[in-house]
């Protein structure tokens, strides 16, 4: 077993564009739950909206990419609105419910038959990052070092998604320093406070669910162009859960608590993956086969957020007090 080659793999995977599209939908998660207290456990449906809106637009309507991401930010606005026009006024777990509830139905509606001519159905849809890659302003060539080297395409890919990234980092940063941000964090320790102030407890709250829904909808338009093709059966509500650990591996109601929560996941999944693989090979794990590395995977994800939440809650980087209720 090359643990080197693991080692070096798990770093691409740190610094891939799908960490960065993970740590951007962890990023408008954190503005629902960490400076809210939203409860949305249904972030892979704003994902899977804004990937659809790319993929119906561009394979199925032949119109440009940009007019796609329009679509994608759209459509999660519209499900933001129904999402929380019935729920916000009520206690949090309906929310809760109502989210997780809605990206499932979402993601089988979007398979189904009945939606096949526009959604591709189980197939899904393909040939989508054309005019993506026609913008690539790197010259064709290998750039990097080592085991640690990229095309010009793939680092493309990566600018564009980091960038995003830093860019939603930035804008939380900002919003999170405003008055409107400190309004949002104090309706996340005392709602019946922030309302004795004043202040529309319910607009800042939708406000907030728009925002995160946002910015989740262009980590998935992020993902549509990536793989040049989606398939409804990606949005499974473990994405949402694998959005969670990052969050709270990261820290909670922190700026960059998802960005570094998004690169340690990865590169541990990735490192797990590697060091199963590299036994199985060595015949160390004749008890597995191939298939059952993945349900690994998924149980030492969820063995990190159990150990997180009991040893440390706030995560990384994270303040305890960001994790409890009603701080005095």
């Amino acid at each position: 077993m090359d643990i080197l080659s693991i080692l070096a793999e798990s770093m691409r995977s740190a610094l891939g564009p799908v960490a960065a599209i993970y740590a951007l939908a962890a990023i408008g998660l954190n503005l629902h739950f960490g400076y809210t207290g939203l409860l949305n456990f249904g972030q892979v449906g704003f994902m899977l909206v804004g990937a659809y809106g790319v993929g119906i637009s561009v394979a199925v309507f032949d119109l440009p990419l940009a007019v796609g991401f329009g679509v994608g930010l759209l459509c999660a606005l519209v499900l933001a609105l129904l999402l929380g026009i019935p729920t916000l006024r009520l206690r949090e777990d309906y929310l809760a419910i109502t989210t997780i509830a809605a990206a499932e139905v979402i993601r089988l509606v979007y398979r189904s038959g009945f939606a096949e001519p526009l959604t591709g159905g189980v197939y899904g849809l393909q040939n989508l990052a054309g005019d993506f890659r026609a913008l690539n302003p790197i010259p064709p060539g290998t750039y990097g070092v080592g085991m640690l080297s990229y095309n010009a395409s793939h680092l493309w890919v990566m600018v564009t998604t980091w960038g995003l990234v830093l860019l939603m980092a930035g804008l939380t940063w900002m919003l999170t320093h405003s008055p409107w941000g400190r309004v949002i964090k104090g309706i996340r320790e005392d709602e019946d406070a922030a309302r004795s102030l004043g202040k529309n407890v319910f607009a800042y709250k939708m406000q907030a669910l728009v925002l995160g829904g946002l910015i989740g909808a262009l980590a998935g338009c992020m993902m549509a162009v990536y793989q040049a093709a989606i398939q409804a059966d990606q949005f499974k509500p473990q994405v949402t859960f694998f959005l969670w650990v990052i969050l709270l591996l990261g820290g909670a109601g922190r700026v960059f608590g998802p960005v570094l929560g998004s690169m340690i996941f990865w590169f541990l999944m990735s490192f797990t993956d590697g060091v199963l693989r590299g036994l199985g090979n060595l015949g160390l794990l004749p008890f597995l086969d191939g298939p059952d590395y993945g349900a690994i995977q998924l149980a030492f994800a969820g063995l990190m957020l159990v150990l997180l939440i009991v040893f440390r809650p706030q995560g990384i980087i994270g303040d305890r007090k960001e994790m409890l209720i009603n701080v005095k």
